[in-house]
Formats: structure tokens, sequence, C-alpha cells
């Protein structure tokens, strides 16, 4: 609980069943989260065992994705704040007090990686990665003419009921782009957001995308056009080009 609204935390999982538990375990630590739903994306073997170890509710999606995970979360919430991380170590759970501070006065709080006291020794952010997110954060802010924008790849961000209820109806990415249609979206419906710095580690284990940079290369490209496609068609049209 927060300012007396209850808090729930998005947990989507694939590959991270050696971090999970700690990461649920802090996050219910921090004293503010009531709830955390952790999606079991065709995970692993031995998450659900490490997930059962925890309070956490874990839910099961087998349509394999990250926007479809997130949106099978964000479904299942029940908290009038939602916070979306990924457990794979990269994130603290302590900076959820961050988002929930700026949720005073802001009903999208995104997190940023671009600060570069905050990114750990071992993150992986190196100089396609840093760069290419901030590139494709300033198209976005430019065409839109938005607010301040460093970084659409960050997961870690927190939305309110109430902008959820705005935006759900015209989600359509499954993939990794979920984040910044979300983002589009929210830009587009002229939701007040602001980007804050976090805490930015190494991973436990490999990423199943930004672990390549070939990977990398194809969702920047996918953002790209993303982004483009919102621009000269509007959201209702570009979901079906």
């Amino acid at each position: 609980m927060w300012s007396g609204k209850r808090v729930s935390v998005i947990l989507p999982t694939y590959n991270e069943r050696d971090s999970i538990r700690d990461c649920i375990n802090r996050f219910f630590e921090s004293g503010c989260v009531d709830e955390v739903i952790v999606v079991n994306n065709n995970a692993v073997a031995g998450t659900s065992k490490e997930i059962a170890k925890t309070r956490a509710r874990e839910v099961f999606e087998s349509v394999q994705g990250y926007g479809q995970a997130i949106r099978r979360g964000l479904s299942e919430a029940a908290g009038d704040w939602l916070v979306i991380c990924e457990p794979d170590g990269t994130f603290k759970p302590e900076d959820i007090c961050k988002l929930l501070a700026y949720a005073q006065d802001f009903d999208y709080v995104m997190g940023t990686r671009t600060t570069r006291e905050m990114i750990w020794q071992g993150a992986n952010m190196g100089f396609v990665l840093k760069w290419g997110n901030w590139f494709v954060a300033k198209l976005a802010e430019f065409l839109f003419n938005a607010t301040i924008l460093t970084d659409v790849g960050c997961s870690y961000r927190l939305l309110k009921r109430n902008v959820l209820e705005r935006i759900a109806p015209h989600f359509t990415r499954t993939g990794s782009d979920f984040g910044l249609e979300m983002t589009l979206l929210v830009i587009c419906s002229r939701i007040p957001f602001v980007e804050i710095s976090v805490n930015y580690l190494s991973r436990v284990g490999k990423s199943s995308v930004t672990g390549s940079l070939w990977k990398a290369f194809c969702l920047g490209v996918a953002m790209t056009m993303l982004i483009l496609r919102y621009r000269i068609f509007g959201p209702r049209k570009a979901a079906i080009r």
C-alpha cells in the first residue's frame, strides 16, 4: 500500500529461475507492495518451484512473447497502481519507491538506464544498446513533441489503473516492442508521464533479446517502424499495418 493505493507488481518470466525468488522477496520487503503476479511464459524447468517458495501468485501464459505476458499480468492485477519489472536481477526492487513517489504527480512513470552513475559494472549497456535506445527514444520525443525520453527499452515502469483502462483496448503488440507501444499510447492520449533514473545491474543469466546484438538491432528497427506508423496513421490504423 502506498498513499492509500494498492500496489501490484507484474513480473514476466521465461529464463529467470535463478533470480526470481530473490526479486519477489525484495519487492515484498519494500513494504509498499500488496501483490506480486508472476506470469510464467513457458519458463524453464524449476521456475515454478522457486515461485512457490514466495508469496507471489503465479499465472500461466502459453502464447510466447514479452508483451503477451505483460498483458496477461495486467489483466490479473488487482492494484490501483501497477508496476512492471523484469525478475532477471538487472533492476533493484527497492527502486519501486522512486516510481511510487513520482506517481503522486504523474499517471505513468518510466525508468531510464541512461544515467552513467547508476549503471553498475557488468550491466549490459554498451555503446550500441545505450545509444540505440537513446536514438529511438529521441525519435519518438521529436515526432510527438513529447516529454523528454531517453530510454525506450527500460521495462521498469508504473501506470495507474485509469491509464490501463484507457490504453488497454488499443494494445496490439505481443513481443519486446510492447513497452514502446504502451508509451506511444500514453503520449497519444496526452497522459502525464515522466522518466526517472533507476539502477541497472548485471543480469543473472543471458537475455533472449539483448544478449544478441543482432536481435537487439532488429528490435530497434521494429521500434522505429512502430513509432513511424503511430505518427503517420495514429494508434487505431497503425495497429492493422
